[in-house]
C-alpha cells in the first residue's frame, strides 16, 4: 500500500470519527413552569427542522425534547413563551455556539415569576 492510499484511509477515519462523536452528542431541553399561583405556561419550541407544536405547561410541570447536535456544530433550537402578564419572549434553547460545554448533555430552563434562568 503506497503512502498516499495510507494518508487518505487515515484522513477518512479521523473525519469519520470526528463527525461520528459531535453528530451522535445526545442533549436533553427542557423548560419547568416556576411562575406559581397556578399560572399556565404556553411553549412553542422549534428547530430549522422540527417544530415541537404548541404546549401549555401547568404550574409546576415540565415539557422537554432529545436531540442529537449535527456534525456542522449549528444545532439551534429556539422557543417562545407566553403568560397571563407576558404575550411573547423568544430565547434560544439550545444553540451549539453557546451550549456545547456550558450543558454538554442537559439544558434546564425555568421560568418562574423573577424570570426565565
Amino acid at each position: 500500500m503506497n503512502i498516499f492510499n495510507r494518508t487518505f484511509g487515515l484522513m477518512v477515519l479521523i473525519l469519520f470519527v470526528f463527525f461520528d462523536s459531535v453528530a451522535s452528542d445526545n442533549v436533553h431541553v427542557s423548560v419547568k413552569n416556576k411562575l406559581g399561583d397556578g399560572k399556565n405556561l404556553t411553549v412553542h419550541c422549534q428547530s430549522k427542522d422540527n417544530d415541537l407544536g404548541e404546549q401549555t405547561l401547568t404550574d409546576g410541570s415540565e415539557y422537554g425534547w432529545d436531540f442529537s447536535v449535527n456534525a456542522w456544530g449549528s444545532t439551534l433550537f429556539y422557543c417562545d413563551i407566553t403568560w397571563e402578564t407576558v404575550n411573547r419572549y423568544h430565547f434560544d434553547s439550545y444553540s451549539y455556539d453557546r451550549d456545547w460545554k456550558r450543558c454538554e448533555s442537559q439544558c434546564l430552563w425555568t421560568v418562574s415569576g423573577e424570570g426565565k434562568r
